[in-house]
């Protein structure tokens, strides 16, 4: 049962903190309000989108976990850190505005999890492929938050 449990929170605690952060950010959210550079999509497709790249995030990490967990606390390390990096992006950019500097931080953000894929795919190449539709999103969302800052 604990080991279930323990299962349960890798795979589960990318969307319990992401779901945390938008609670928190829901109020100040002004998306619709700005000027949105070409290709910007609608709302409604970042929850959809980030529900599905946080649960395959975390399907990542429980991948690489339970295959080599007595080897991976450098990779540990670095996709936890790039999981504090991406939460709190929606809090500088959404609750602080601090648009600026969400565009040096979500830079930040595609470095790491190019790193994390990198270290990954040298321990399992599934957990790696697991996150390319996360690093493949974050490029994109750093075209918008560029955007959006030059935009407003």
């Amino acid at each position: 049962m604990k080991k279930f449990i323990k299962n349960i929170f890798y795979i589960f605690l990318p969307l319990i903190l992401g779901g945390l952060v938008s609670l928190l950010i829901t109020k100040n959210i002004d998306y619709n309000e700005l000027i949105k550079p070409p290709l910007a999509p609608p709302s409604i497709v970042f929850p959809l989108a980030w529900t599905i790249i946080y649960f395959l995030m975390g399907l990542s990490y429980f991948t690489l976990n339970t295959r080599y967990k007595e080897d991976i606390s450098y990779e540990s390390i670095i996709y936890y850190l790039q999981l504090f990096i991406n939460i709190l992006w929606s809090i500088i950019f959404f609750l602080l505005k601090w648009r600026f500097f969400a565009c040096i931080w979500i830079i930040l953000l595609v470095i790491v999890v190019a790193y994390m894929i990198y270290l990954f795919f040298r321990k399992d190449k599934i957990s790696a492929y697991l996150n390319i539709p996360y690093f493949i999103w974050i490029l994109f969302a750093t075209y918008l938050t560029i955007g959006i800052f030059f935009l407003n």
